[in-house]
């Protein structure tokens, strides 16, 4: 089986009261003499206490498009990338040279070369290292890049994978962000990145990280407006629809029961739920699709609270506070997480 051997998150220096992040968003993205009372109740409402910013919040009214904003990312990127890569590697006692696949997931900023190839070089990797840029998937990434880190090592066991997700999320606040969901976006997303190692069955790892043991994936027709961007002149504009927490209530119960009684289990089984943190709204879906004892999901909202949604890496600094915790060795765990399309990704875990 495939095994995590080690989980490494990272956030960027910046670091401010939910109160700042409101007022900045008024200064920066409503309009001049705008009356700010919805913003500040969906920012009171988001459950959020404080969030990372990969830029000091006054350079932020610095950024006239969506040039500068890539710009801002892709330094931002490669940045946090390296300290994500080089800490999950030191954690699990492997050197850059033994990586084999590389895995780059962001959804908030582009580059080509993409990102992962310009962190080659710096960390030492491997020039003959396989690398895969992934784009598009946003929340779900970080559990779809650990089932299709499992994907690649079963093929070639002796093998050691790495997984990168950095969103810069702060990046892709707009000008005239006055939309409900633009609102919203600016309440909940925060900016982070995380790095997961996985070594192939013959590779041996750190007995400590659990075993990974198959991934499930869902995309659910006529959903594709749910949740997204739409790419314009500014940036990324943010698609979100108050139908989300609906779509995972209907729909989540049913693909988690099939994921485990595909390998004989039930949910009481379960002794860990690794859920992206994606908001107070989808937190309670999932609690209610599964229904869960209200600590459930006590390392999701905690997340939450402490650095908001940070898409496609949330789940997995949610991940790496779990595996703090310690769930019972040789009990299930399922690791979740939703995005564009719309859709769910599982993975199975093993303690």
């Amino acid at each position: 089986m495939t095994r995590i051997a080690a989980v490494h998150g990272v956030l960027p220096p910046h670091r401010h009261p939910q109160r700042a992040l409101t007022d900045m968003v008024a200064r920066h993205c409503l309009p001049a003499g705008a009356d700010r009372r919805v913003l500040d109740r969906l920012h009171r409402g988001a459950r959020v206490s404080a969030r990372h910013t990969v830029l000091p919040l006054d350079r932020y009214g610095e950024l006239d498009g969506f040039g500068a904003a890539n710009d801002a990312f892709i330094a931002g990127a490669v940045e946090l990338g390296a300290e994500a890569v080089t800490g999950a590697l030191g954690e699990a006692g492997l050197s850059p040279r033994d990586v084999d696949l590389l895995i780059f997931t962001s959804v908030t900023g582009i580059a080509t070369p993409s990102v992962d190839a310009r962190l080659v070089g710096r960390l030492g990797l491997r020039p003959d290292v396989r690398r895969l840029p992934v784009f598009g998937l946003g929340c779900a990434a970080g559990a779809a890049g650990i089932a299709r880190l499992h994907d690649y090592l079963l093929g070639r066991p002796d093998d050691v994978a790495v997984l990168l997700s950095v969103e810069l999320c702060s990046l892709t606040f707009q000008r005239a962000g006055t939309s409900p969901a633009q609102m919203v976006a600016t309440a909940l997303f925060g900016d982070g990145a995380a790095a997961v190692v996985a070594c192939g069955a013959r590779r041996g790892a750190p007995a400590g990280g659990p075993t990974v043991v198959a991934g499930r994936s869902r995309l659910y027709p006529d959903t594709e407006r749910l949740l997204g961007w739409d790419i314009g002149g500014s940036g990324f504009r943010v698609v979100l629809d108050p139908a989300v927490p609906e779509v995972v209530h209907k729909n989540l119960g049913d693909e988690v029961d099939g994921l485990l009684a595909d390998h004989g289990l039930h949910r009481r089984d379960v002794t860990a739920w690794v859920s992206h943190a994606g908001g107070p709204k989808v937190l309670d879906a999932v609690a209610e699709a599964l229904d869960l004892p209200e600590d459930a999901l006590a390392v999701s909202r905690r997340s939450l609270a402490r650095v908001g949604n940070l898409s496609s890496s949330s789940v997995l600094h949610v991940l790496r506070d779990t595996l703090a915790t310690a769930p019972p060795p040789g009990t299930a765990g399922v690791l979740l997480a939703m995005g564009p399309g719309f859709c769910t990704e599982l993975v199975l875990l093993r303690w």
